[in-house]
């Protein structure tokens, strides 16, 4: 694929992005989490992409999956999504387990063209999708994003041009924040809301994202 053509696939995508919900809340049994990490051997870069399924309700792990292989594309900022994206649905393909929305470590919406991992995934998903993002992608030139309220489920919304890219939302009373943005087939106030609730006492990280984040250090050290 040429590197060439990474804005104009994006903005393609982006014009058939729908940031409504598909879904209500309620009916959300099941929440993926996904998360990637690298490893580097002889010159050549290898990636594990990992899936972690949980009951919505109960956060009890149901289905664990990674899968491996040789990166084709080098990382370049804005453009993550055609670096990992050829992990993820293979990914997925050994699940056994149809989740209700897949939650990314990473961004959705909250990206210079709106189509950060959370988004660009979707469309090979087709399933909702949502990013929760550990640290802040600076979309435009300018101010940062404001810190919430101290208690927990504060937020303060990432705004750009007059246009709401995400949320900066306080999940653990006084903890640093997380970065919410709506991925596809979802809305935001929904994203934040599924954000919340599983949100465990160990972490000011959501269960799903965490659990697949651990997985990754895990599956990488045996990599390759």
């Amino acid at each position: 694929m040429n590197e060439q053509e990474f804005p104009d696939i994006q903005n393609s995508f982006r014009e058939k992005t729908n940031l409504t919900d598909s879904f209500k809340t309620d009916d959300i049994k099941t929440v993926a989490g996904v998360d990637l990490a690298y490893r580097t051997k002889n010159g050549q870069e290898y990636a594990v992409c990992c899936i972690v399924v949980i009951d919505f309700i109960t956060h009890e792990v149901l289905e664990k999956k990674q899968y491996s292989g040789k990166t084709e594309v080098p990382y370049i900022a804005g453009f993550l999504a055609f670096r990992e994206l050829p992990l993820v649905p293979e990914t997925v393909k050994k699940l056994d387990i149809n989740p209700g929305l897949f939650m990314s470590d990473g961004n959705g919406f909250l990206h210079p063209r709106h189509m950060g991992i959370a988004t660009h995934a979707s469309f090979y998903l087709n399933k909702a999708t949502t990013g929760v993002a550990k640290s802040y992608y600076r979309v435009r030139e300018g101010p940062d994003y404001t810190d919430p309220d101290i208690p927990a489920g504060s937020f303060t919304d990432i705004v750009c041009d007059g246009e709401v890219y995400g949320r900066t939302l306080r999940t653990h009373t006084g903890v640093r924040p997380v970065f919410v943005s709506a991925g596809n087939f979802i809305s935001l106030e929904s994203a934040t809301e599924i954000t919340m609730k599983p949100v465990g006492k160990d972490s000011h990280i959501p269960v799903p994202t965490r659990l697949a984040d651990l997985e990754t250090h895990t599956a990488r050290s045996v990599l390759i």
